[in-house]
């Protein structure tokens, strides 16, 4: 049973609406899950959920198909996040809703989900023939630590695990794609490439590994995962930088793709992964 109590429609059989229709839209207060990391107040770091999805559509005013991808931008200092389910219940309530294009579109999406973020979200529509240009593959950059050679023996998040030598002051970029945590409603597995940018002492890159993949059947949303992960590198690590980046793998046509970061000045790229 989740721990994220009004979990709306995830989880539950649901019929899915046959027109536009907002109040699908189910916010969660993102304080439910900062409480246990004991952020009150302001936030220690700056962030957005930068939001994919593929299968967006509407009709046109003569009830012909318009299909198009779009980003959405959720700052990490909205009240609320939204869940997973419930965004895809109502992007598909815009598939049979006859509209007077994508920019009709877009200004439902920013009116609709700034009001269930509680905060202003950027909305940006990519229609076919723009796709090789917003929705290439790249893949991350700096050194990957999937190939250390390590014994795992925690399969929940264990921030022991995390050390570094304060005698050896580094700039360095890491990644490994063996995040995976599940939802906090089915246990569903989410599975994540991670990137780990820091200035600081050296983190120990074999206790890093091991502390990623201890999220391994850990319960939760993406976003407060990220969070998480970046406050026990904070503590543990003590950088003087640091960005914590997870894309997470698409389910129902949407992927979330937090980002972290004490760089209040940096904004991140939306860089599809292969695996995406």
């Amino acid at each position: 049973m989740s721990k994220h109590l009004g979990h709306g429609p995830l989880g539950e059989q649901v019929s899915y609406p046959g027109q536009y229709d907002p109040n699908c839209l189910h916010p969660i207060p993102r304080q439910d899950g900062r409480a246990g990391l004991g952020v009150k107040g302001d936030l220690p770091f700056v962030g957005v959920d930068v939001w994919n999805a593929y299968e967006l559509s509407c009709l046109n005013e003569k009830g012909k198909p318009i299909v198009a991808c779009a980003e959405f931008r959720i700052p990490a200092q909205s009240p609320n996040i939204i869940e997973s389910k419930s965004f895809k219940l109502y992007l598909n309530s815009f598939n049979q809703t006859r509209l007077a294009g994508l920019d009709a579109m877009t200004q439902l999406l920013q009116r609709d989900l700034t009001a269930a973020a509680g905060a202003d979200v950027l909305v940006t529509i990519h229609p076919p023939g723009t796709w090789q240009e917003s929705h290439g593959i790249v893949e991350p950059q700096g050194h990957c630590i999937d190939d250390l050679d390590i014994s795992i023996e925690a399969y929940q998040p264990a921030a022991t695990l995390l050390s570094a030598n304060t005698s050896d002051v580094v700039e360095e970029a890491l990644f490994s794609h063996l995040l995976r945590s599940r939802c906090p409603v089915t246990s569903q597995p989410d599975w994540a490439s991670i990137e780990i940018d820091y200035r600081g002492p050296r983190i120990d890159r074999e206790g890093l590994l091991a502390y990623l993949v201890s999220f391994r059947e850990h319960d939760d949303f993406h976003e407060h995962c990220v969070e998480q992960i970046f406050s026990d590198i904070k503590q543990c690590c003590t950088p003087e930088n640091l960005t914590v980046y997870a894309r997470y793998l698409r389910r129902g046509g949407l992927d979330i793709n937090p980002w972290r970061s004490t760089d209040v000045l940096a904004k991140p790229q939306n860089s599809r992964g292969a695996r995406q």
